[in-house]
């Protein structure tokens, strides 16, 4: 079968041009002002020329976007808001430039439907006693432009999952160089990425970020986002975020989240482990309502109780299993103390909202 790929066009490209006046010496400042559009899903981003080399968040400037044609307003009524919220090194301009991550308000200042933001970090604040940690394993897959996976044959598929997750060689990994890429940009720009690997299904990729407190695990991420699509945008190949991209005896995408409290962490906190555990089991579908931005019908396809997924109708916990909802690692069941892993967040989830109701569940009751 043929296996010819489709490519953007900023594949082809010429990189030496860009580079020659990417080379260029300025004075000025470029911020790249990064929010979540009215998906709940997808990021949009444009940049505001500075005259001053930004040393904390509340240096930038408030800035607004026509929020009709980002989904998040009326055309009668479009401006809205951006409220930078974190900074981060820009790996694409380097330099001085930034990356801007910004909440979004509607005209009257209130959060627009996308912000999560604004609620989580009310309820990051409450708990700041407890001393949340989290950490997301986000994975991804990579697609050419005709939305098959990248590599995989055209009108067929390649062979059963087995030999690529953590695969090595030219027939079990694609897209390493996309990987590598968006890795090293991302401790560029000081997002605390913890690793990443080659996922079950072939040209499935995870990184990790965290562990990181409160809220900055869910700013990093969505910022990490970024950095992935930008960079696959350069190499003309699209990154999805797809809970199950590809139908049938393939795994699925999640984004499963590491949380912490102070006294899980202690001696002893196998404990308080359990009673998180305790109260996660009573508040299944609520959670569920919150792991993907479609309220669980993404989620529905890929919590299927196959593939390393619980079923979404059923609550389950254990030691070691990843087919549960809930899986205590091995070394903190033998330490006990250490983390839970909340394995039913889908990879489109939007971190805030996931952070929050575990927040909200596990310590504020």
């Amino acid at each position: 079968m043929s296996t010819t790929l489709q490519f953007s066009p900023n594949a082809a490209l010429n990189k030496l041009v860009y580079n020659k006046y990417m080379e260029l010496s300025i004075d000025k400042v470029q911020a790249m002002y990064i929010w979540i559009d009215g998906s709940g899903e997808n990021l949009r981003a444009k940049t505001k020329t500075l005259d001053f080399i930004p040393t904390k968040i509340e240096e930038l400037p408030i800035w607004n976007f026509d929020g009709s044609s980002a989904g998040l307003a009326e055309g009668r009524n479009s401006d809205t808001y951006l409220y930078p919220v974190a900074m981060y090194k820009d790996p694409f301009r380097r330099g001085n430039h930034k990356l801007v991550l910004c909440d979004t308000y509607t005209y009257d200042l209130k959060p627009t439907v996308t912000n999560k933001r604004a609620s989580c970090l009310s309820v990051m604040q409450k708990a700041n006693d407890h001393e949340p940690w989290f950490g997301i394993e986000q994975e991804y897959t990579l697609l050419d432009m005709d939305r098959r996976p990248l590599g995989w044959p055209k009108g067929g598929f390649p062979g059963p999952q087995g030999p690529y997750y953590c695969g090595v060689g030219a027939d079990k990994v694609y897209g390493r160089d996309i990987v590598e890429s968006h890795y090293r940009a991302c401790l560029y720009a000081g997002i605390n990425i913890s690793g990443t690997n080659a996922e079950v299904m072939p040209s499935q990729w995870e990184f990790q970020v965290g562990p990181c407190a409160g809220i900055d695990v869910a700013d990093q991420l969505w910022v990490a986002r970024f950095i992935l699509h930008r960079i696959a945008e350069e190499f003309g190949v699209v990154t999805s975020l797809d809970p199950k991209p590809v139908e049938g005896n393939w795994n699925g995408a999640g984004a499963h989240t590491n949380f912490s409290t102070k006294a899980m962490r202690l001696d002893g906190g196998i404990v308080e482990i359990e009673k998180a555990i305790e109260k996660l089991s009573k508040n299944h579908l609520a959670h569920i309502k919150e792991y993907d931005p479609k309220g669980g019908k993404d989620n529905e396809r890929r919590l299927t109780g196959r593939h390393e997924t619980s079923s979404i109708t059923d609550f389950s916990a254990g030691v070691a299993n990843r087919g549960a909802s809930i899986r205590i690692p091995r070394d903190c069941a033998k330490h006990g103390k250490g983390y839970l892993e909340d394995r039913r967040p889908a990879s489109n989830c939007d971190p805030y909202s996931v952070c929050e109701a575990l927040v909200r569940t596990c310590l504020l009751d």
